[in-house]
C-alpha cells in the first residue's frame, strides 16, 4: 500500500507540474515577435516585413529591430510608422530589451505591466500616442530606466510615488496627459534626474521641497496646472529651467511673476475636488507624499474643523466655478493643440507638435532632429539660422536623432565611455543597423558661439570624403543637452600610439612595407586636405599627431581623425589643444611667433609622425634626427626591426622627415611634392 501510494503521489506531481513546466519552457523571440506584431499592427499594414517563416528577426529583414552579437533582440524602433494596435503583454518577454521606441504612433489601450520585466530596458518612447489608463507603479522596478517618455497621451490617475525609486532616471517627461493629485515628494530622491515635465495636466497641491534639492536637475517644467502654495527659493538655481506659468495659486519670494506668499497660502494648497468629477476626492493609498494631507485628519473630523462664515462658503462655490471653467478652458486648448497644425520641428518656440505634424515632419526625412525631452535653447538647425544660407535638406543625410545617440551608447553608459579631452568625451556606439561607431561628445561652449559659422564648420565635415581620413557618419546637435555629437566609425585598432614603444616579446612590431603604407597613407590624406591650388579650399588639419592617426584593423590602413574639427571649435578651446601638441614636439616652431596655421605647420607635424613610425617611438630626440643626418640607420630606426629594412629607403625617409621638420617653414615641401616622392617606395 505505500509504494502505490507513493506512485500514485509521483504521477500526480508529474501531472500537476507538467503544464508549468511547459509554460517555462522558452519562447522563441521569433514567435514574441510576431504576437507583438499582431497587437501593434493587427491589420498588417506597416510591419509586412515581420514574416514568421524567417529563420531569425536579426537577419536585418525585420524593419525597426537591431540585435546583439549574440542574436538577442536589443533594439526596437517603431516611431512614426502609424501603428494603430495596443502594445501587447508579451513586449516583457524580449529580457535583453534596452530601447523601445513606439512614439509617433497612434496606440491605444493602456500601458501593461507587464513592460516592467525589461529589466534591461534605458530608453522608453511611447508618447505622442492615444494611451489611456493609468501609469503601471510596476515600472519602477525598471532599474536600468534612464529616460521614460509617456507625454502626448491621455493617460489619467496619479504620478506613481514608486516611481522615485529609478535611480539611474535621468528624464521624466508626462506633459499632455490628464494626470491629477499631487507631484510625489519621492522624484526629488532621484540623483541623475535632469529634465522633469509635468506641464499641462491637472496636478494640485505644492511643489515638493525635496524637488528643489534634486542634485542635477536642470528643468522643471509644471506650467499649465493647479499647484499652489510656497515655491522654494532653491528653484532660483534652474534659472530659466524652471517653468511654472498658468499656476495661480503658487507664490514666493526672488520670482519676478510670482507674489510674495501670505499666512493662509500653506494652509492646505491641496484642491482635489475640482479634478476629480464623480469622485469624493483622491483615495488616501494614491496621496503622493507632497500633498501634504494631515495623517490624523479624518474626512468626518476636517469637516467639522472646517466651519467658516457663510461669506468663505460662497467665495469657496465661486472659486470651484472658477477653477471648474478654467480646467475646461485648459482641456479644450489641450485637444485642440493636438489636432492642429504648429510650424516646422525645428521650431524653438514653445508649441508642441501634434500627432499628425509629427508624422508630416517623419515623411520628410528619416531621422529629424526630433526630441520632445529636449526642446528648448541652442539650435543651430533652427529656423533662424536658415538665412545665413544653410538648410536641414543641406544636411539630411547626415543628421541623426538623439534618441539614436543615446541608444547607441545606452545613454552614455560607463562601459561605452573611450576617453576624455579638453573639449570632449568619446564613447563607443551601436547603431540600430547594427553598426559600431564613435560618438564624439562637445559641449556648446566649446562651439563657435556664432551659429552660421559653426554650419559652415559643419558643412566641410560633411564635406570631406578620402579612404585616409576618418569618415563621418553624421550628427546631432541636441538643444537641451547643449551638446553637439559626431558620428564616426569605430576602428577597433586603436591609434599609432599603440605601435609605439613597443617591446617585441609582448607588443606588435610593424613590419617595414606596413610602415611605409601608414606613411603614405597618412600623406594622401593630408594632401587631401590641402588640395590642390584652384581645384579646392585648402583646409588645414592643425592638431596632427600620433593619436590622431587611426589604424584600421584589415589592411592597416591609416585613418586620419578630427579633420576640420577646429572648424567647429570656439578659438579658446583650440588653443587649449595646442599644449599637448607642444609637449610632444608637433607644433611648428613659427607658430609662437605668428599664432597662425598653415599648410606648412602640418607639415612640420607629418615629419615628426615619420620620425615616430621609422624609429618607433613616441618622443623624437636629438639623437634620433643626427642619425637621419649621417644615416646612422641604429639610431633613427626601430631595432625591433634586427634590420629587416632597405637602408636607400630608410635613409631618404629620413632626409624627407629633416625637410618637413626644418626651422623655416619656406624650406619644407609642399603636401603635394612629399606625396609624389613617397609614390616611388614599392610595397611588397
Amino acid at each position: 500500500m505505500g509504494l502505490l501510494s507513493l506512485i500514485i503521489l509521483a504521477i500526480s506531481t508529474f501531472l500537476l507540474s507538467y503544464p508549468s513546466q511547459a509554460l517555462s519552457q522558452p519562447t522563441s523571440q521569433l514567435t514574441i515577435l510576431m504576437a507583438i506584431k499582431a497587437a501593434l499592427d493587427p491589420q498588417s499594414l506597416y510591419l509586412s516585413s515581420w514574416s514568421a517563416t524567417a529563420a531569425t528577426p536579426c537577419s536585418g529583414a525585420f524593419e525597426g529591430i537591431a540585435c546583439n552579437d549574440r542574436g538577442q533582440v536589443v533594439n526596437i524602433s517603431l516611431q512614426g510608422k502609424g501603428l494603430a494596435g495596443q502594445i501587447p503583454l508579451e513586449i516583457g518577454q524580449l529580457k535583453s530589451l534596452s530601447g523601445l521606441y513606439l512614439h509617433f504612433n497612434e496606440l491605444h489601450g493602456v500601458v501593461p505591466k507587464e513592460i516592467a520585466k525589461l529589466s534591461q530596458l534605458s530608453d522608453l518612447y511611447l508618447n505622442v500616442n492615444n494611451l489611456s489608463g493609468e501609469i503601471p507603479p510596476e515600472i519602477a522596478n525598471m532599474s536600468n530606466l534612464q529616460v521614460l517618455q509617456l507625454c502626448y497621451n491621455k493617460l489619467r490617475g496619479s504620478i506613481p510615488p514608486q516611481l522615485g525609486s529609478l535611480k539611474k532616471l535621468s528624464v521624466l517627461a508626462l506633459q499632455y496627459n490628464q494626470l491629477t493629485g499631487a507631484i510625489p515628494a519621492t522624484l526629488g530622491d532621484l540623483p541623475n534626474l535632469k529634465r522633469l515635465d509635468l506641464s499641462f495636466n491637472q496636478l494640485f497641491g505644492s511643489i515638493p521641497t525635496k524637488l528643489a534639492n534634486a542634485p542635477v536637475l536642470e528643468v522643471l517644467d509644471i506650467r499649465n496646472n493647479s499647484l499652489s502654495g510656497s515655491v522654494s527659493i532653491a528653484m532660483k538655481r534652474l534659472n530659466d529651467g524652471f517653468q511654472y506659468a498658468n499656476n495661480t495659486g503658487l507664490c514666493g519670494v526672488g520670482f519676478s511673476t510670482l507674489q510674495a506668499c501670505s499666512a493662509s497660502d500653506n494652509l492646505n494648497p491641496t484642491k482635489p475636488e475640482p479634478f476629480r468629477p464623480g469622485s469624493n476626492g483622491l483615495p488616501k493609498k494614491g496621496i503622493p507624499e507632497s500633498a501634504n494631507f494631515k495623517s490624523n485628519c479624518t474626512e468626518r473630523r476636517c469637516s467639522d474643523q472646517s466651519k467658516q462664515p457663510v461669506l468663505a462658503v460662497v467665495f469657496g462655490v465661486v472659486g470651484v466655478i472658477v477653477v471648474l471653467t478654467i480646467t475646461g478652458l485648459v482641456a479644450s486648448s489641450w485637444y485642440r493643440r493636438r489636432k492642429q497644425k504648429i510650424g516646422s520641428a525645428f521650431d524653438t518656440s514653445d508649441s508642441r507638435l501634434s500627432t499628425d505634424q509629427v508624422k508630416e515632419v517623419y515623411k520628410k526625412s528619416t531621422s529629424p532632429l526630433i526630441s520632445l525631452e529636449y526642446s528648448s535653447g541652442w539650435d543651430p538647425l533652427a529656423k533662424g539660422c536658415s538665412g545665413s544660407g544653410f538648410s536641414q535638406e543641406m544636411f539630411e543625410s547626415f543628421m541623426f536623432n538623439l534618441e539614436d545617440v543615446e541608444s547607441a551608447t545606452q545613454h552614455f553608459a560607463e562601459v561605452n565611455f573611450l576617453g576624455k579631452s579638453s573639449f570632449s568625451s568619446t564613447y563607443k556606439g551601436l547603431l540600430r543597423d547594427g553598426s559600431s561607431v564613435t560618438i564624439k561628445c562637445i559641449a556648446k561652449s566649446s562651439c563657435k558661439s556664432d551659429e552660421a559659422q559653426f554650419l559652415k564648420g559643419l558643412k566641410i565635415l560633411t564635406s570631406l570624403k578620402h579612404e585616409n581620413l576618418l569618415r563621418l557618419r553624421g550628427f546631432c546637435c541636441s538643444k537641451g543637452r547643449g551638446e553637439c555629437f559626431l558620428i564616426y566609425d569605430f576602428v577597433p585598432n586603436g591609434n599609432l600610439c599603440k605601435y609605439l614603444d613597443v617591446k617585441a616579446s609582448t607588443g606588435k612590431v610593424l613590419e617595414w612595407s606596413t610602415r611605409i603604407s601608414i606613411i603614405q597613407g597618412i600623406a594622401k590624406g593630408i594632401g587631401y586636405l590641402h588640395g590642390k591650388k584652384g581645384k579646392k579650399l585648402a583646409l588645414v588639419h592643425q592638431n596632427i599627431s600620433a593619436e590622431k592617426v587611426l589604424i584600421d584593423d584589415h589592411r592597416y590602413i591609416p585613418l586620419l581623425s578630427d579633420a576640420g574639427l577646429d572648424k567647429l571649435l570656439a578659438d579658446d578651446v583650440i588653443f587649449s589643444t595646442l599644449k599637448a601638441s607642444a609637449a610632444m614636439g608637433y607644433l611648428a616652431p613659427e607658430y609662437t611667433t605668428t599664432g597662425r596655421f598653415t599648410e606648412k605647420s602640418d607639415v612640420y607635424a607629418f615629419g615628426m609622425i615619420i620620425f615616430q613610425i621609422l624609429s618607433g617611438k613616441h618622443k623624437i630626440t636629438h639623437l634620433i634626427r643626427q642619425g637621419a643626418e649621417t644615416c646612422k640607420f641604429e639610431d633613427f630606426i626601430d631595432t625591433n626591426l634586427d634590420g629587416n629594412f632597405p637602408e636607400p629607403e630608410a635613409a631618404k625617409l629620413g632626409k624627407i622627415a629633416l625637410l618637413c621638420t626644418h626651422e623655416s617653414p619656406d624650406q619644407r615641401p609642399a603636401m603635394e611634392t612629399v606625396t609624389q616622392e613617397l609614390t616611388e617606395f614599392s610595397i611588397c
